[in-house]
């Protein structure tokens, strides 16, 4: 590794190779790709070829109304012993074939934001549902008004959890469903406004509270019908095998 151009990302003595999409137009019986997204300029790391980092992130994109595509990425603008990550929103004019740097969604000289999922309400904000580290496990959420050109600060949710992830349900409030590792350990959810502003008042709903550590969450939902959502989630119990694992979750009504 000395060779290498430096600074990289290295975990279990891999390097970092950054993001890649792949992509389907026939219901997922083939795929396109690797699609490799832009580099943007915070990202100070390089891959193993000693070229730019591609952006990256894990977590929900989004379609518009209008077709685009967002996708709230991440980057590391800050090396060891200090480093951390900042989110940036990159959006597709083509269905997810080329992506274009857009704007800042959320970043801080101390805290980092990552692992972000992204949800246009039925006005046309961009809402942005921000995983951190260094904040003691804050949910921290940003908002543009103006299609993503630009983002308002960022701000605490009044909660812990990550990461999080939106589905719109049929009458436009917001299931939104995160995991819990802080004890009792599990799987949490809060059903929101349709603009999703009522975030620091919406009464949470317990999933799971069984987890055997902090090695759970990632949940994520699809609707079954007008009044029941599935949502799946890596789990475990006892800290035994990890597995991937479903609740039937009963949407009230208003």
């Amino acid at each position: 590794m000395s060779n290498l151009k430096q600074p990289y990302f290295e975990a279990g003595g891999a390097i970092f190779l950054g993001g890649y999409l792949l992509r389907s137009t026939d219901g997922a019986k083939t795929w396109q790709g690797p699609i490799y997204p832009p580099h943007i300029e915070p990202e100070i790391n390089y891959n193993a070829m000693g070229k730019p980092l591609p952006a990256y992130n894990r977590g929900a994109l989004y379609e518009g109304k209008d077709g685009r595509i967002f996708w709230v990425v991440a980057a590391s603008d800050a090396n060891k012993p200090n480093k951390k990550t900042s989110n940036y929103l990159l959006i597709s004019e083509d269905k997810g074939l080329t992506w274009k740097y857009s704007s800042v969604v959320a970043t801080d000289s101390q805290a980092s934001f990552n692992e972000t999922s992204v949800y246009e309400t039925p006005k046309g904000d961009i809402v942005a549902f921000l995983r951190t580290a260094n904040m003691d496990d804050q949910a921290c959420i940003a908002r543009s008004t103006d299609g993503g050109k630009s983002f308002g600060n960022w701000e605490k949710m009044g909660f812990q959890g990550h990461p999080l992830q939106a589905m719109r349900l049929p009458d436009n409030r917001v299931l939104l469903v995160y995991g819990y590792r802080h004890k009792p350990y599990g799987i949490r959810a809060r059903i929101l406004n349709p603009e999703c502003t009522d975030y620091a008042t919406a009464p949470e709903i317990i999933l799971r509270e069984d987890g055997g550590g902090t090695d759970l969450g990632y949940p994520w939902s699809v609707q079954l019908d007008t009044n029941h959502v599935l949502v799946v989630y890596y789990y475990n119990i006892n800290n035994g095998p990890r597995h991937i694992a479903g609740t039937l979750l009963e949407i009230p009504s208003k």
